[in-house]
């Protein structure tokens, strides 16, 4: 089970990562661009560290304070949950 949530974590936060990449190359040629309810979405699912990650690299949605507030709110969420979780199944076993 612990390889599948891994494997589920890797490749969403790559597509976090990778549509941060994307919509930032789309704004530059002003063509069409990803849903900012896409990118919270995706952050919400699991990839919060990708969006975040890609937000720092391609210095993307920095200035929009749904962003620069909103993304690190949600990946705080998920980890006091994972912690919460973990410690669930510690105590169980």
């Amino acid at each position: 089970m612990g390889i599948v949530v891994g494997a589920y974590l890797l490749v969403i936060n790559l597509v976090g990562f990778g549509f941060m990449r994307t919509d930032k190359l789309r704004a530059k040629q002003k063509k069409y661009r990803i849903p900012e309810q896409r990118l919270f979405l995706t952050a919400i699912l699991g990839g919060s560290v990708g969006i975040l990650a890609g937000m720092q690299m391609y210095r993307h949605k920095t200035k929009h304070a749904t962003f620069f507030v909103g993304i690190p709110i949600i990946l705080a969420v998920q980890m006091v949950v994972a912690g919460y979780m973990l410690g669930r199944l510690l105590i169980e076993s």
